[in-house]
């Protein structure tokens, strides 16, 4: 999304203005493909709600899928929900709308959510590697740690974790001028870096002890078995944490916008809708066993 300034409103500052309005462009190179554009995004929106939603009715539902896996795949599923709902329906609403202003204290809010509900999931991206490597290197006491009772901690941690780290920085934003963006963009480099590299640290250390315990069982089945516990886990993560540094942990840039405004709709919409289909490969019989065993209990409660 681009932004043009507006008129300015006197604060006191000599040859300065402050900006109270932003004017959306979407996607000004493709203007003639707006209409196939807002189709694919309504459908892509739609189908990661419906399917997100699916997901945590049936973990919520069935007492097999009480277990921290689940219960951290419901979180990130209600999160995916959340993300992509900042964006999209403004980005829909741009496309084919007349009015395409968005306030200044809308564009903050917006951006302080967008930055907010990406670093609960990168938290809890790492949340979900220490599960990994509990049922993997502590399959014994692995029930111990990952009580009901800590893993409801760890995902409250993971919202307050992120808050201040996000508040922060924004209260900041809004206080610099428009016009100095190179220092805006230092803020933008140096809160992605500190959020995703810090968790992506987190999460490669406790791969590191997931593959060395993998590589020392002795059958091969046993570790076919121990990686495709982590296998969707590893898809998401690589996915996530790859495209993001590529996009935001970057010093220069000089990239044009039209480039960043695509990959950041890629990372926002296209994401959100993969992550559903990953943990649904991985665990395709036991959804199919829930959804059998549903179906079978209607037709006994009819009869």
């Amino acid at each position: 999304m681009a932004q043009t300034q507006v008129p300015c409103v006197s604060r006191q500052i000599p040859n300065h203005c402050v900006t109270r309005e932003f004017t959306l462009t979407a996607f000004p190179a493709l203007l003639e493909l707006r209409i196939s554009l807002f189709v694919a995004l309504l459908l892509a929106y739609t189908l990661t709600a419906m399917e997100n939603i699916i997901i945590i009715s049936l973990i919520w539902t069935d007492n097999h899928l009480q277990t921290p896996m689940y219960f951290f795949l419901s979180n990130l599923s209600f999160l995916d929900i959340l993300y992509t709902t900042v964006i999209t329906p403004k980005l829909l609403a741009c496309l084919l709308g007349e009015k395409k202003n968005m306030s200044f204290a809308g564009c903050i809010t917006q951006t302080y959510f967008y930055f907010f509900l990406g670093t609960v999931e990168f938290i809890l991206l790492a949340v979900m590697s220490f599960d990994c490597y509990g049922a993997i290197c502590n399959p014994l006491r692995y029930t111990i740690i990952m009580n009901s009772r800590a893993c409801l901690l760890m995902t409250l941690g993971c919202w307050l974790g992120a808050f201040l780290p996000v508040l922060v920085p924004t209260i900041v934003v809004t206080r610099l001028l428009y016009c100095n963006t190179r220092l805006t963009e230092k803020v933008n480099f140096l809160l992605s870096a500190l959020v995703i590299l810090s968790s992506l640290a987190f999460t490669t250390g406790s791969y590191v002890y997931i593959i060395s315990t993998i590589l020392h069982i002795p059958s091969a089945q046993g570790r076919q078995k121990a990686f495709s516990t982590c296998a969707s886990h590893i898809t998401i993560v690589s996915i996530a944490y790859g495209s993001n540094i590529f996009v935001y942990v970057r010093l220069n840039q000089n990239q044009s916008l039209d480039f960043d405004k695509a990959a950041t709709v890629l990372i926002t919409v296209v994401t959100p809708l993969l992550n559903p289909f990953i943990y649904s490969l991985r665990n395709e019989k036991a959804l199919l066993n829930i959804s059998g065993d549903s179906v079978l209990t209607s037709i006994n409660q009819i009869k």
